[in-house]
Formats: C-alpha cells, sequence, structure tokens
C-alpha cells in the first residue's frame, strides 16, 4: 500500500443558501484535488447548511437536497468525497454523511449520536441511527446502502464518526477500528466555545492512536445562522499525533488542510497490539468502489498553528477572533451597509466599537483588497478605499448622546476612543428629548416627578430616548445598529427595554462584565497578533462602569446599584450553570469572598434570585447573541427559564435561616 494523502475542509456555510453552499463544496474539492487529495471530508450538513432548524422538516427539502447532490457528483472525479446532508428513510429524518466516489454515491453514513444538550436540538429534526444496522434506501430510483457502514475505497477501508459521535464515552471509532477501518472521516459543525479547540485536538490524537486510523475532523468556519459562531479548525490525527491543522478564524469561505500516511503502518500497528480483537462477525456486503491512488513520497507531516496559538492558551485573542468573525459574516449575509453603536464612554460600547473596527482591519488583511470587496460586493465603494481608515469610517458610525447627567469625562473618553479607532463619530444633546417626555407625563399624572418619588422612571427614559435617533441612524445607514449590553447585565435585567438594548445583534451579551473589563485592558496594552492594541482605552479602563443616568452628586456607579461584578459573575455561574440553591450559592460565596460580611453576601445573593426572575421577560427581548462561553442565558438556544415563576420564594427563605443562624452564632465563627 503506498502512502495516502486525506484531507478536510473548512467551510462558511449558510443554511438554505443551495447556490452558495455548493460554490463552496466545489471549491473545496478543486482545492484538495489540486492539493493531491484523495479522500476529502466536508463539514457536516454542509449542502443544507447546519443551522436549518424547523426547515429541515420542509417538504421540498429532500428534493433540493438531492439536486445539488447530482450537481456536486461529476466535480469528484478521481476522488472520494464525503458530503453533509439529511436523508428521509422510512418515515424519519437522519443527518448524514454521503461518500462520493469517482462521481458515484457509494453510500450514506447516518448519525448515531444526537447533539441535544446547550444550543443544540438535533432530536427535534433526527433521529438516531441504531448502532450495527445496514439498509438500503431509494434516492431517485436507485437503490444505495445506508447504515452503520465502512466503505472500501480502492483498498482503504473508510469510517465515520459524525460530530457528536466522537465526544461520547462509547465512541463508534471502536467498533469500526475492529472492523479494519483505516480512515475515520469526521464531518461537524462544532460550535466555538472557550478552551473546546484543546477538547478536538485531544479527541483526533487519540482517536487516531486507540484506533490505529487516520482521523480526518473537518468543521464549519463563520457565523453560519446569526447565533453561533464555528472556529472551523480542520485536525488531522495518526499514530496518536496530530499530522496538520487547518487555521481557525478564517474569513476565506473554504480552507483545505491535508496530511499523507501510511495504511500500512497503522494497521501493522493495530496487528501487533496485544489487546486488540478484530470482529469476525458476519456482516452484509460492504460498499466498495475501485479509486486509484498517485505516489506520494513518504514524509513525516507537522501541524502549523497560528503563531498565537504556539504557547499557551489566550482567552483574549479567542475572544477577539470569535466576535470579530460572528460580525463580518453578520454583516455580509444580511448584506447591511455598516454598523452603528450608540458609545458612552463605558466599557461595553467601548468593546463594541473596538471589535467592529477590528474587523475590518482583520478580514481585510487576510483576504486582501479583491477578495474583502468581494465578499461586500453589494457596497461597491469600497473598491475606492485605500486606507484601513477610510473602511472604517465607511463602516462604522458611533454617536454620542448627552443628557444632563452626563459627564465630560465620559463623552472624552468615548470621543478619544472612537477618534483612535478611525470610526465615524458624532456627538448630540438629547436633553430636550428627555425633558419633553417629562413634562408630558407631568401634565397626564397632575404632580411632578421626582428623584424621591420616581428614580427608575427618570432614568429610564434617559436611557429610552435615545433609541430612536441611533435606529434612525442606522436606517438611514441601512446599517446594522449594534446593542452594547453584557451577559452580567442580562443576568439582572440592568439594561433599560427599548434603550441601551436597542439593536439588531448583541455582540458581547454572551460574556460577563468582569472578563469583558480584563479584555479591554489586555486590548489597550497588546491586541490582537498581527492587528495592534488600542492604547485609548486608557481613558475607559480608569473609569468606574456607570450607566450616568442620576445627576453625578449621586455618585452612581454599576457595582453600587448592583453589587461588585465579580460576586455577580460568580453568583449568576453558580445559580444559573450550576443549578444550586440560594443558600448553597452563599456558602460558596462566602468561602470565596471572604473580604465581604456574611450579611452583604446573603443580601447580594437574594437580591440577584430576585432580579433573575424578574427580568426573564427582557431577556427573551434581547437581541440576538455570539455564543463564545457555555454559559449562556440566552433563553432561545441555551438557558430556558419561565417568565413567571414563584421567585424562589421558599428557597429565599432557606437562605434567610442560614444567614439568620450565623448571626446567632449557631453555624460556628464568622470566617470573614
Amino acid at each position: 500500500m503506498t502512502w495516502v494523502k486525506v484531507g478536510g475542509a473548512a467551510l462558511n456555510q449558510t443554511p438554505l443558501d443551495w447556490e452558495g453552499n455548493s460554490r463552496n463544496i466545489r471549491e473545496a474539492i478543486r482545492l484538495a484535488r489540486q492539493d493531491g487529495i484523495s479522500i476529502l471530508c466536508l463539514p457536516e450538513l454542509c449542502i443544507t447548511g447546519y443551522g436549518c432548524e424547523d426547515a429541515f422538516h420542509g417538504t421540498h427539502l429532500q428534493e433540493t437536497v438531492f439536486d445539488v447532490l447530482e450537481e456536486i457528483l461529476p466535480e469528484t472525479q478521481g476522488l472520494a468525497v464525503s458530503v453533509g446532508l439529511p436523508i428521509y428513510h422510512k418515515t424519519a429524518l437522519f443527518n448524514a454523511a454521503c461518500l462520493i466516489v469517482d462521481g458515484q454515491i457509494l453510500g450514506f453514513r447516518p448519525k448515531q449520536h444526537l447533539a441535544g444538550s446547550g444550543l443544540h436540538y438535533e432530536p427535534r429534526w433526527f433521529k438516531p441511527w441504531p448502532s450495527g444496522v445496514h439498509d438500503m434506501t431509494m434516492v431517485r430510483g436507485r437503490a444505495y446502502p445506508v447504515g452503520d457502514l465502512v466503505f472500501d475505497v480502492g483498498g482503504v477501508r473508510v469510517g465515520f464518526e459524525i460530530c457528536e459521535d466522537a465526544w461520547v464515552a462509547q465512541r463508534p471509532g471502536g467498533e469500526m477500528a475492529r472492523r479494519g477501518v483505516d480512515v475515520i472521516l469526521n464531518p461537524s459543525a462544532s460550535h466555538f466555545a472557550f478552551g473546546k479547540y484543546d477538547v478536538r485536538k485531544r479527541f483526533v490524537a487519540e482517536g487516531s492512536r486507540a484506533f490505529h486510523v487516520a482521523y480526518v475532523y473537518a468543521n464549519l468556519v463563520g457565523n453560519e445562522a446569526g447565533r453561533i459562531i464555528y472556529d472551523g479548525g480542520v485536525l488531522i490525527g495518526t499514530g496518536g499525533r496530530l499530522a496538520a491543522a487547518g487555521p481557525r478564524f478564517s474569513f476565506r469561505p473554504v480552507v483545505v488542510t491535508g496530511a499523507a500516511f501510511d495504511p500500512a503502518i497503522n494497521r501493522m500497528n493495530r496487528a501487533r497490539n496485544g489487546g486488540f480483537e478484530p470482529d469476525f462477525s458476519p456482516r452484509e456486503v460492504e460498499p466498495a468502489a475501485a479509486l486509484p491512488f498517485p505516489d506520494l513520497e513518504p514524509y513525516v507531516p507537522a501541524p502549523q498553528f497560528a503563531e498565537w496559538e504556539n504557547g499557551p492558551w489566550v482567552k483574549e485573542e479567542e475572544f477577539a477572533r470569535a466576535i470579530m468573525l460572528g460580525l463580518f459574516d453578520y454583516l455580509r449575509k444580511s448584506r447591511s451597509h455598516g454598523f452603528v453603536v450608540s458609545v458612552s464612554g463605558g466599557a461595553d460600547s467601548a468593546a463594541v466599537a473596538c471589535l467592529a473596527c477590528l474587523m475590518i482591519e482583520a478580514a481585510h488583511q487576510e483576504l486582501g483588497h479583491e477578495a474583502f470587496c468581494q465578499a461586500l460586493a453589494y457596497l461597491p465603494e469600497l473598491k475606492q478605499t485605500r486606507t484601513h481608515a477610510e473602511r472604517i469610517r465607511r463602516l462604522v458610525h458611533c454617536v454620542y448622546q448627552a443628557t444632563a447627567n452626563s459627564s465630560e469625562t465620559t463623552r472624552g473618553a468615548a470621543e478619544a476612543v472612537i477618534h483612535s479607532l478611525g470610526a465615524s463619530m458624532a456627538c448630540v444633546d438629547v436633553e430636550a428629548l428627555v425633558r419633553g417626555y417629562v413634562t408630558m407625563i407631568e401634565g397626564v399624572l397632575g404632580r411632578k416627578l421626582t428623584w424621591e418619588q420616581d428614580d427608575l422612571a427618570l432614568q429610564n427614559i434617559q436611557a429610552r430616548v435615545r433609541g430612536p435617533g441611533v435606529w434612525l441612524l442606522a436606517n438611514v445607514k441601512k446599517a446594522l445598529l449594534l446593542a452594547t449590553s453584557n451577559r452580567s447585565e442580562a443576568a439582572v435585567g440592568y439594561a433599560t427595554m427599548d434603550g441601551d438594548t436597542c439593536g439588531s445583534l448583541s455582540p458581547i451579551a454572551g460574556i460577563n462584565k468582569t472578563y469583558l473589563r480584563e479584555w479591554l485592558r489586555w486590548l489597550e496594552t497588546k491586541g490582537p497578533e498581527g492587528l495592534h492594541p488600542v492604547p485609548a482605552l486608557a481613558a475607559v479602563n480608569r473609569l468606574p462602569p456607570t450607566a450616568e443616568l442620576r445627576p453625578g452628586e449621586s455618585g452612581q456607579t454599576d457595582e453600587g446599584d448592583l453589587m461588585p461584578y465579580p460576586v455577580l459573575d460568580f453568583i449568576e455561574r453558580a445559580s444559573i450553570l450550576d443549578k444550586l440553591s440560594p443558600a448553597e450559592v452563599f456558602r460558596l460565596a462566602r468561602g470565596h469572598f471572604p473580604a465581604y460580611s456574611p450579611v452583604q453576601i446573603g443580601i447580594w445573593v437574594e437580591r440577584f434570585f430576585r432580579l433573575w426572575c424578574r427580568n426573564q421577560w427582557k431577556r427573551e427581548r434581547y437581541a440576538p447573541s455570539f455564543h463564545v462561553d457555555d454559559e449562556s442565558l440566552d433563553p432561545k438556544t441555551w438557558c430556558r427559564f419561565p417568565i413567571l415563576s414563584g421567585g424562589f420564594e421558599r428557597e429565599l427563605q432557606e437562605l434567610r435561616k442560614v444567614i439568620d443562624g450565623l448571626s446567632s452564632g449557631e453555624a460556628g465563627p464568622d470566617r470573614g
């Protein structure tokens, strides 16, 4: 057996974009052929797009899927190509990989383990295929094998683990290894989350070692359907180590990565393994096709990682690159003409503006001027731009809207950051609008509104009055209005609906305030590799977070209204992600924050639970957010909670008993 070159592709697909998805698939096949790859793995459900949701049940969808598949078949001459698609068989829909060899369909391998936790909802649309079952399915009058198949491709035996199949305890790869596979293909749609890439690298390398195979992992890349960001990152393992690694967070719609291996070496390693037991059980004849493999020079490949991925994990880099990629795809796929950001001089709006501007630099830097302009071809004027500053000014528009309670300090901080980024910036005074609404309602009520009696209402009208202006600007510019709320605010409803929550997209709503402030300090001094820091953020980073909705003499700060953000974020994780009761959260928080008294921590825990229950309706109305951390509060994809509930009343009574017990000395001395 000669050396065989296998490969995987990262594709930037869009649900139901038949032409665009087909174009990317055909380009991946072209690049694979050009690179000498013989066996190519494409991502999960790449024909339809992964995020079709209930459209998977459309009666016309299957016909269109096979129209596209037939268009792809002639492109595969001389290659074996795995293409992801849904297939209807015997009253059920399956998430499957179709293996095409030299222009002919060899068969279909359905997914055995469906992703049904977190933001995944596959059991709503698909059924799992049972292990060991083979069948025949009819596609346009022809019968094809379907099931738990191993394919013989020119003497190389090919098996599959489809995404979730590789994440479960009993991986199908073990059974396939006993059936003598040489290559395992893993077509995936694995969303980005902090630190997840290291898990993928481990299961690819370990799969190649334990199963004695070449293991090819292919993934989607980009913002496919609006909320989820895929980081790409093709991985190929053999002999227990990574042989190749494709780039992550690429702005390119198609990236192909390949590596060669010698099947004979893996077969002999399997044979000399004393614990390995081959499977001799009788099976139906497995699908086979001839495929000549080109002669390759033996060589030992090595993975090539980006410079920032060679050292210790840098969470700040991952966050920046994920959000920048998400913004770029959302911009071009929605055919918007740019972004509008209502800036306040605070951390949240500064972060959103920085990410939008840096995205333009990063995308142009990777793609080059021609491909960047082609990706945004509906904006032909971009072709005339010559500098990053010109492009940023054309695409990012920021507005500072002052009221009587806004300070020169926050205005100066906002202007410093936006001018350093090169975005367009305007400062307007909306106090007259605020006074107009207040005067109108005073007439309705027949009394004056006062801070003593109407504090919350007077705060909200200032935030809310800023909404119509920025919406108008976004509409005139045909741009996306970016909301600036973070996850910590979402947890406790510390935001004004139809005010600072206004927007078509909320790019940082998946990240907590504690980390966001850390990221801004990193961006001030370092910044993403290949780009630059934003030193002007120093003016923002030295200010305590404040909504500036009360008169200046009140000294309003976010943490004064709520609690210290590290405490809030700790309570959120313990209560919402870990599902602990108020009393359990209190006990953990006491140990974690010994500087605060038990009574103070108890007040904050109770405040969190009450605000959490009271504000689910706000979370239901937030603009779509990006998923970057497996602690999402998005009620549509991750964290479901009733809008109306009992409010943890019994649980909070138990918390107060615990605190009362501490006060009376029943629970021992106070460690704080």
